[in-house]
């Protein structure tokens, strides 16, 4: 690996490292507002639907939304797991199972 390419790895860990440290400073001294720890409180919910609805909805660079998408039917069969049980290890069971059958299937 050339020399320029770890100097850059490692000033961007640092970088990142460095905003992190400060933060969490500034934060331990005068503390998080309520504002603030409302929104972040929704951070991970944002990040992961982001993830996911790009990679059910979108299919060979064009958004699929019929019913051979079984990537987008497996999710909505995922979803209602989740939103009625509200356990994690069923609910990844039973979208993984719902990814197999319909994949077999179509």
């Amino acid at each position: 690996m050339r020399a320029e390419l770890v100097l850059i790895i490692l000033a961007m860990g640092l970088i990142t490292y460095a905003t992190r440290v400060g933060a969490f400073a500034v934060l331990r001294v005068t503390g998080m507002p309520g504002w603030l720890r409302r929104t972040v409180k929704y951070v991970p919910v944002g990040v992961l639907t982001a993830l996911v609805v790009p990679s059910l909805l979108v299919r060979d660079g064009a958004v699929d939304l019929s019913l051979e998408n079984h990537y987008l039917l497996a999710g909505l069969i995922t979803a209602v797991v989740a939103w009625k049980t509200r356990n994690v290890a069923l609910t990844v069971a039973v979208g993984l199972a719902a990814v197999l059958t319909l994949t077999a299937l179509l």
